[in-house]
């Protein structure tokens, strides 16, 4: 990513190229976006200004631009921008993307970043969104779900695109900052990756977003993985 080091407690395995952080890009190029694009959709308007941040592979993007959204994909990688079809793209950490003046009727933090193991990175990504997001517009960012950490090992399958993933383990290592390791299992491919992941309370989820000039509206899910929150124009 943008030439920078392998992040300590991130790493990945499995073939072709693996980031900073640990996600493979042939992995994320093949996994579904799931509901993730409807979840969306359900509160930003058809033809909308969409800024995807950490757009990867294009999982998300792909389903977005089909749907007609504007979509301006942002990523560290350029392995991952590679695969990215149909939006415009930027090459890009989270935290330091420099658009100028320009505004998105919605942006959108996915993947759980906002809960990087780092402060500073996650109080970056998230005045990211609140910086480029119009007033009036939507931020949608996803987070785990209470039962994450919880009753592992599990797995799901991901059936369109034929994988098995499996949360290994979470395994502290202070400061309520877990080691969480994951993998993904297709017929003729094996990946593996471990991150690092922060707990957040409820209570401190929302003390983030308002932090960054960001309140919360709702829950988009009813896991409550998926939340909508708006520019704080007190």
């Amino acid at each position: 990513m943008s030439g920078r080091l392998t992040r300590q407690g991130h790493t990945g395995t499995g073939p072709g190229a693996i980031t900073p952080d640990g996600c493979a890009v042939e992995l994320y190029a093949r996994l579904s976006a799931g509901a993730e694009p409807e979840v969306i959709g359900s509160v930003v308007p058809p033809g909308a200004s969409v800024l995807e941040l950490g757009c990867g592979a294009g999982r998300v993007t792909h389903p977005l631009v089909a749907l007609g959204y504007e979509v301006t994909a942002v990523d560290e990688s350029p392995q991952m921008l590679e695969r990215v079809r149909g939006a415009r793209t930027v090459l890009s950490a989270i935290e330091s993307l420099d658009l100028g003046q320009e505004r998105f009727d919605a942006v959108v933090l996915g993947s759980f970043l906002v809960h990087s193991s780092e402060h500073r990175v996650r109080e970056g990504l998230l005045r990211t969104c609140r910086r480029y997001v119009k007033d009036g517009g939507s931020v949608l960012v996803q987070r785990e779900g209470a039962d994450y950490r919880t009753g592992l090992p599990r797995e799901r399958e991901d059936a369109a695109a034929g994988c098995v993933i499996r949360i290994l383990s979470a395994e502290p290592v202070g400061d309520s900052v877990d080691e969480v390791r994951a993998e993904y299992v297709f017929e003729d491919a094996h990946w593996t990756q471990t991150f690092r992941s922060r707990q957040l309370s409820e209570e401190r989820f929302e003390e983030c977003l308002g932090e960054a000039g960001l309140v919360v509206d709702r829950c988009l899910t009813p896991d409550g993985v998926w939340v909508l929150a708006r520019p704080d124009e007190r």
